[in-house]
């Protein structure tokens, strides 16, 4: 019989290579065991991400900043803010950050996808995965090809080094030239507190890497599949990854690893990034 195909998106492998414990909660046991509060970061970067959403989906003569302040009231996300006030503080950092950086694009630039959902299917992989947008660019010799956009809300900036290991960026390349039939190898993350790009140009052979990387972690997480269906330890077949990210765990609680880990308030980070202070910004691409 054909090996039945591993169906995943980018984000889920990239649980189990955090760690597989996390993965065994949030993907293997039912019922799933319960999560802490809302995080204060991931509201204020859903709210940004759907304002930028709803942006595209207004006819170009309706994109002006005025409608900024609307769109960004009707997606704000309340969860997981310290107080009244930081949340305030927040809602008018994400507008000034999105009048910055739409300050840059031409409102009549239409982008191939927005929240547009690709895939592809490998010998091991049934992949998908939602992008934050996708460009059509001309390349300085005439060829059309696909760009890879991914917003960023986060304290840090980012660095080529970023986008260059990024494994959901390269497979979201990847699986977009599939779908698009259209060349696929540049992926950028667009910063929007600093304003800052970087940017990454795949070559068919770092995709085909990162390609055989995501199946190589595929199998591991088959075989501990496996190994639990068969009667192993549950904590053996899905060990913990120890670190930094214990502390922002969703699980934190019900790990025993996790639970020694340095707390975080939900709204630590939101408070990292108001404090930051921004860097010069340039002009986004795709005017």
């Amino acid at each position: 019989m054909p090996q039945r195909l591993f169906v995943c998106t980018p984000s889920k492998l990239g649980s189990f290579i955090d760690c597989p414990r996390r993965y065994r909660y949030a993907y293997v046991d039912r019922p799933t065991p319960p999560k802490g509060p809302p995080w204060g970061h991931n509201s204020l970067g859903a709210s940004v991400h759907t304002a930028l959403k709803n942006w595209f989906d207004l006819p170009a003569d309706r994109r002006r900043p005025g409608v900024l302040p609307t769109l960004l009231k009707a997606t704000w996300v309340r969860e997981g803010y310290r107080d009244v006030e930081q949340e305030r503080e927040a809602w008018r950092a994400a507008l000034a950050w999105l009048d910055g950086y739409l300050a840059g694009l031409d409102p009549a630039f239409e982008p191939v996808g927005v929240e547009r959902t690709v895939a592809a299917r490998t010998a091991v992989l049934a992949l998908s995965g939602r992008t934050d947008r996708i460009d059509a660019r001309v390349t300085p010799d005439g060829r059309r090809e696909l760009v890879i956009v991914d917003y960023k809300t986060g304290r840090s900036g980012a660095d080529p080094d970023d986008a260059r290991g990024s494994q959901a960026l390269a497979l979201y390349a990847f699986a977009a030239e599939k779908v698009f039939h259209a060349p696929c190898h540049r992926v950028e993350l667009h910063h929007l507190p600093s304003g800052t790009i970087a940017a990454h140009e795949h070559t068919d052979e770092s995709l085909a890497r990162q390609v055989r990387r995501a199946e190589d972690t595929a199998g591991d997480i088959m075989a501990a599949e496996a190994a639990l269906a068969g009667g192993a330890d549950p904590d053996e077949a899905f060990p913990t990854a120890p670190g930094r990210l214990c502390s922002w765990c969703d699980f934190r609680a019900v790990c025993p690893a996790g639970a020694t880990a340095e707390p975080k308030d939900p709204w630590s980070a939101v408070e990292s990034t108001l404090r930051t202070d921004p860097a010069p910004r340039p002009r986004p691409a795709g005017d």
